[in-house]
Formats: C-alpha cells, structure tokens, sequence
C-alpha cells in the first residue's frame, strides 16, 4: 500500500478559476508538494524559462476505460510482447527522459528523482514492455491516487511497444476498479487510441470521485492479458 509522505510547506491553488493552463509557478517536487497536485488537479513541468510551473490545460484530455481503440495489428502487437508493471521503474522513467528519443526534454533529472521518490512510497507506477531477448521495448509512468492514473510518458524502441503499455494499463485499471485515466493533453496519437477532450471543468468534476475509488495497482500484477 502507498506510504503517506511527509505533507506539503507549500500550499497550491485550486485550478477552478484559472485562466490559463499554468496555475501557479514555483514550489518543490517533494512528495507531498506532488500528490497534493494531483489531488487538486494538475501536474508539474517546467515553464520555458525553467521555473517549475504547475499546470492543469484547459482543454484537458483522457482515455474512457470504455473506449481504448485497439487495431487488429495493436492487438497482434499484445501478443508479441511479454509486460510486467513496476519491474522496472528507473529504467521505464530514463527511457522517457532519453534525450535521443524526446526533443522537448522536460523530463529532467530532477523528475526523475522526484518520481523515483514517488514510486518508491508507492504512488508512481510503470508498465513495462519486454521483447523476446528480454530487452526493454517500451513502457510508460503515471501516478496512481485512489482510482485515478495519471500518465506522464511513455516510450517505444521497438513498434507498438508503447501503445502495448497503454492497453495493459486500461486492462489493469479496468480489473483493479480504476476510474480516470488522464493524459494531461490530446495528440494524434493518443487520439487514435481514443483519447477524448472533456475540458478542465469536466476533469476536475469527476476527480474526487476518481480519488475515493480503489487503487487497481494493489492487484496489478495478477490481472488478465489481452
């Protein structure tokens, strides 16, 4: 079960009036200070002038549990790969921050510490992708309160292996009683795999039930495969 840290010295806004997508500037990537974000709303990333913003989109997207879009290929691509959840954390979160892979290169070392904290407490989690020599082909890392998975990366080496991660997370939050799985904002990609934009209103609206439902994370490496 997840460790409560040590609360916030710092104390967010709620996103509800906010104008913007940037609801407050500032603060640390402790724990606390992470979780009590999440629980309100938003997420961190740094602004372009490196300060570490605190953001909830206006224009706010996830995917239903109910609507994952899985291709005759993606669902060949289930089969091909072996996945595990939280075998291997770092490995997941440095292949998303990867400089060779990402050209915007948020995630910087100190995310990575941040979340590594925050996995070790048990409140971040990753899905793994393993191809057949056993190497890494994929994976992704979110945040999991109560009922809610809130995705942060994810990364491929190999075709599919990212979206593979994705189906399994449906799949475990599916059987685990999850309830909102946030992508932050709409792509084409995640919209091929249904990805809809509900609004900020509409997000946050359903979070406090998200946050009371069971953690599917608890029974996560017991659940069914495609």
């Amino acid at each position: 079960m997840p460790i409560d840290p040590i609360p916030s010295q710092f104390v967010l806004p709620d996103p509800d009036d906010a104008d913007g997508d940037v609801i407050a500037v500032g603060a640390d990537l402790v724990p606390g200070t992470l979780l009590q974000a999440y629980r309100k709303g938003m997420f961190p990333m740094n602004l372009p002038d490196g300060h570490l913003g605190w953001w909830s989109p206006v224009e706010r997207a996830i995917i239903p549990l109910k609507g994952l879009h899985i291709s005759r290929s993606l669902r060949q691509s289930c089969r091909r790969y072996r996945v595990s959840v939280d075998a291997d954390f770092e490995g997941v979160i440095y292949g998303c921050a990867d400089p060779g892979r990402r050209e915007d290169g948020w995630i910087t070392e100190e995310f990575v510490e941040a979340y590594i904290q925050l996995h070790r407490l048990g409140w971040a989690h990753s899905i793994e992708v393993w191809d057949d020599e056993g190497a890494m082909a994929g994976g992704l890392y979110g945040v999991a309160i109560g009922g809610l998975f809130a995705g942060e990366s994810m990364f491929h080496d190999a075709r599919d292996a990212s979206k593979v991660a994705l189906v399994h997370l449906v799949v475990v939050m599916s059987q685990g009683g999850g309830r909102l799985f946030d992508v932050q904002w709409q792509t084409p990609h995640l919209q091929s795999l249904g990805a809809v934009v509900i609004g900020r209103k509409a997000y946050l609206d359903l979070l406090p039930e998200a946050l009371d439902g069971p953690d599917p994370f608890v029974s996560a490496h017991h659940v069914d495969s495609l």
